[in-house]
């Protein structure tokens, strides 16, 4: 057969190799090239289909020498890659092989040497060949699971080495004409897709004798496991408990436990780490666990055991966090325990017996995971005896001390500031468990002589550089912080022993004098840190005072004294994201639990205006904080001093207490949805207080100690209490008010009538939804209620207009005297340019001077009084003369004109100055003083 026969070309192939209809259908092959063809890197002439079908048959004799030959000239035709459209086929011929090794051991070489090709860079053609032949590729390489079914130790190690390679993909050998080598990361694509990573989990199942071939399969699962999809299959496929079962099986080469733990952490990373945990979680797992963390514990002594060591106490860590793992039915926990604390406490335990933990990073890191651990270990109740039989309390408690100088530790300065930090937060968590041993270690009093050092000007510089120290660098904030949340911790479980013990101790003063510190230092960097120490502090505080009279009179004017000063902190700061916000929470828990209940306190606080300073928190209009403030608001208007306090206060523009609390009324009813019209006003009387969630859920009969919607809406929202301090203050004499409030005030003065009713319909239709028929005298009774209730609300409605329309009817009023005063303005104004156009007329005009001069004289004229009494003297008003119509004023000299040319301002009149004699001539200038009271004018003109 020529090459021009056998040679199909490309462009007429289909994918998979199949020949398109359209074309002469040939064989496929690989174009047979000349030897310098070959050297410029071609293929050789290769008839695949024929290959497969000589596999195939069986009936021949020497039938097995051609098979493996034509097998082998396949290996020399694709010794430089193994192009994507051909793949199919040849592993085709790599599964027809495998098939004959059990009885033809002869081809296991040809097997393998095909697998060696698998390894080499696939080839594409076409840029669009990845895409053509991907579910081909996919397929082909899913067999390379089913292949461990054979058994074959030698088939079984190329097929691992074959998918490690897959993650180490050399260049090709050669450049094939006319191909390109496919994306690096597209066999690791395609075997994804293939499920490979599953098929060989499950061949682990027939390897579990078989050492070598076990740790190439782990190897492959190794780099399997890198990707996200190949965990969720391995997953599927129970690797998780599969290898972690076998973890601890012999292994001369440590192989075994380092790659199955590396497969373990990838599977935690990036599959669902819940349901590999779930997986972990049983006996079996956990003794293997067990038994490899005792032997690194005891006998591993280099750098790399104890890092192996570690990371499987970091595997158990992450079990351990499921409730359902049997920790303690393994004998895991015990033994935690023990390693935990063999260190600080002394043990006979032969475990532990000449162990000695290094300053090594590795046994540094292994003693805080060993803290971390027993705090989750904690939250499992089963726990309580063991941690009491391994003193844990008593171990932790040997860090919470001032380091001491001149003793030689085991860790440095740097180590065992981390691990002091680490054991007080650890202590957080356990000693609230162990309250007898946290006594009889004197907990409490080393705690407080701890706090004592940290608030000291002893010296001593903090490297701050844990997760524990951060902030702590160079001070004491980090130790103070750890050591007071431990208080807290101890505080809050609202134990009598504890909280006496520190009472008597002088808890209460010490605290106060640390906060009074903490405001001296002004420390920016560190403000968030300091701002967490300050709110502990009053949280400590709040849960020693709240049932204690005695001791809110400890708390007394110095404690009420740093109150007011965080009340006064600037507004503006509670949203810098510091910690402002929970500073201020928990300094108004300690109003009520320090200063409630106790009158020389409380007037203190008074005194202090301490209530003008909750009103302005209360206009900040933040409602996290309404809801507390108000209630501390209706205890303290039990002080008659109270009273005054609220109605004096006054904010921005004048508003008024009263005024405040109606609007946060309004606000509150619109988020609750209650039904108003524009002006405030009741519209449903049945349900005047009804919220838009009453509305949407329908009303369900409940057991008596249940507590309904209408009752469960007193606790909810503000409405109550607004209603509660209004009632201190009557409801009268309330200044400040608009008509809108007036308005609300109504519904607001009538809450408590309105609730009533509303409970009573739900007690209603409460027995009707039970079918109850109650006596003749109950419905009747209820009835009358019922009726009641809305007589209540229609009457409030009727105020509500009645005061709606006052207000219209004044606004109006209000409106028609505007309109007054804008009149008179434009008439004024009318006036004034008419007397403006006749002042112009006269000075223009000589007519109209002249005749407003005669209507001015007749004026003056008619104005005279004609009978003049006998020997009076008439003296004239006016200057003859003068051509003005106004009213002249004093006489001056102008001094524009010189007098001797027109022979004096006066010469004109009647009472012009007569001529001296000296000089002759017109009168000169003469100099005239001015009084202080007489302005300087023109002369009339």
């Amino acid at each position: 057969m020529s090459k021009a026969e056998t040679a199909a070309p490309a462009e007429a192939r289909e994918p998979g190799g199949r020949v398109k209809s359209g074309s002469p259908r040939h064989p496929l092959v690989v174009g047979a090239v000349s030897e310098d063809e070959e050297a410029q890197g071609a293929f050789k002439s290769m008839d695949l289909n024929r290959v497969i079908k000589l596999l195939e048959e069986t009936d021949k004799d020497d039938l097995e020498e051609k098979q493996l030959k034509s097998v082998k000239k396949l290996v020399q035709c694709y010794q430089n890659g193994l192009p994507l459209r051909d793949l199919a086929q040849i592993f085709k011929v790599l599964n027809l092989c495998a098939e004959k090794i059990e009885n033809q051991p002869s081809f296991v070489e040809s097997a393998c040497n095909i697998l060696k090709l698998c390894g080499l860079p696939f080839l594409k053609k076409k840029v669009s060949d990845e895409i053509t032949y991907a579910e081909d590729t996919a397929n082909s390489l899913a067999l390379l699971g089913d292949l461990m079914k054979i058994p074959n130790s030698e088939l079984r190690i190329q097929v691992c080495k074959c998918i490690v390679d897959f993650y180490h993909a050399e260049p090709p050998k050669k450049h094939i004409t006319g191909y390109q080598q496919a994306n690096s990361s597209y066999k690791i694509q395609m075997a994804e897709v293939g499920g490979l990573a599953k098929t060989m989990v499950q061949s682990l199942v027939l390897l579990e004798n078989q050492l070598i071939e076990k740790l190439w399969v782990l190897k492959a699962l190794q780099h399997l496991s890198t990707s996200e999809v190949n965990c969720t299959l391995m997953m599927k496929a129970q690797a998780a408990s599969g290898i972690c079962t076998h973890i601890n099986d012999p292994d001369p080469s440590g192989q075994l436990l380092f790659r199955s733990s590396e497969i373990l952490w990838n599977l935690l990373e990036k599959a669902s780490k819940g349901e590999v945990i779930q997986q972990l979680s049983n006996l079996d797992c956990l003794q293997a666990l067990k038994e490899v963390f005792k032997n690194l514990f005891i006998k591993g002594f280099s750098n790399y055991d104890r890092q192996l060591r570690n990371d499987i106490l970091v595997i158990t860590t992450i079990i351990a966090q499921n409730p359902e793992a049997p920790m303690i039915e393994s004998g895991f926990t015990k033994d935690l325990i023990l390693f935990a604390t063999f260190n600080e406490v002394k043990s006979q335990n032969p475990l532990v017996k000449g162990i000695k933990l290094s300053n090594s990073h590795e046994d540094f890191e292994l003693k805080k995971l060993l803290f971390n651990i027993i705090v989750i270990l904690c939250k499992d109740l089963s726990t309580i005896q063991l941690l009491i039989d391994g003193k844990v309390i008593w171990a932790l408690f040997t860090y919470v001390k001032k380091p001491e100088k001149n003793k030689i530790i085991e860790w440095s300065a740097a180590q065992y500031e981390e691990l002091q930090l680490h054991s007080i937060a650890t202590l957080s968590s356990v000693a609230p468990l162990l309250i007898e041993e946290y006594m009889l270690c004197q907990g409490n009093a080393r705690v407080l002589a701890f706090l004592e050092w940290c608030e000291s000007e002893d010296s001593f510089f903090s490297h701050g550089n844990s997760f524990h120290g951060a902030g702590g660098r160079g001070n004491k904030f980090a130790q103070m912080r750890y050591s007071l949340r431990l208080l807290r911790a101890m505080v809050y479980l609202e134990d009598e022993t504890i909280n006496n013990d520190l009472c008597e101790k002088g808890t209460i003063h010490q605290l106060i004098g640390i906060f009074k510190n903490t405001i001296n230092k002004d420390n920016d960097r560190e403000e968030a840190i300091l701002l967490e120490i300050q709110s502990d502090i009053l949280l400590i505080l709040s849960g020693l005072c709240e049932h204690s009279v005695p001791r809110k009179e400890i708390f007394g004017i110095e404690g009420v004294d740093i109150i007011l000063h965080v009340m006064k902190t600037d507004s503006k700061k509670l949203q810098s994201g510091l910690g402002y916000n929970v500073l201020l929470f928990s300094t108004l828990d300690s109003i009520w639990c320090c200063i409630l209940g106790c009158y020389s306190s409380e007037d203190y606080f008074l005194e202090k205006e301490g209530i003008f300073l909750l009103l302005d928190l209360l206009t900040l209009n933040q409602k996290k904080f309404c809801n507390l403030i108000l209630g501390i608001m209706v205890e303290f208007c039990d002080n008659p001093k109270t009273t005054a306090h609220v109605k004096a206060w006054r904010g921005k523009k004048n508003q008024t207490a009263a005024s405040l609390l109606i609007k946060l009324w309004r606000k509150e009813e619109k988020e609750l949805g209650v039904k108003r019209d524009k002006y405030g006003k009741i519209i449903d009387t049945k349900k005047p207080l009804f919220t838009s969630f009453q509305e949407e859920h329908a009303i369900i009969p409940l057991p008596a100690n249940c507590p309904t919607m209408a009752v469960m809406d007193v606790a909810e929202n503000i409405r109550a209490k607004i209603y509660a301090v209004l009632g201190k203050l009557d409801f009268e004499n309330l200044p400040g008010l608009s008509a809108e409030d007036f308005v609300t005030l109504c519904i607001i003065h009538r809450y408590l009538d309105f609730k009533i009713g509303e409970i009573w319909n739900e007690i209603r239709e409460e027995i009707k939804l039970e079918k109850l028929r109650p006596v003749t005298t109950d419905i009747r009774n209820l009835d009358i209620i019922t009726t009641a209730s809305e007589n209540i609300g229609k009457m409030v409605a009727s105020l509500q207009s009645e005061m709606i329309e006052s207000q219209a009817r004044q606004d109006m009023q209000n409106e028609q005297k505007v309109y007054s005063k804008i009149q008179a303005t434009h008439k004024q104004r009318e006036l004034a340019n008419k007397s403006w156009e006749n002042f112009v007329a006269r000075t223009s005009n000589v007519k109209t001077l002249k005749k407003a001069k005669r209507l001015q004289e007749k004026a003056i004229e008619s104005s005279r009084y004609n009978d003049r009494p006998p020997n009076a003297i008439f003296h004239r008003t006016d200057i003859k003369g003068l051509n003005t119509t106004v009213p002249s004023g004093p006489v001056i000299t102008v001094e524009s004109t010189p007098a001797r040319l027109v022979g004096g301002p006066l010469a004109d009149t009647d009472i012009a100055v007569k001529k001296l004699p000296i000089r002759g001539g017109a009168l000169q200038r003469v100099k005239v003083g001015k009084t202080v009271d007489e302005p300087k004018r023109s002369a009339p003109t």
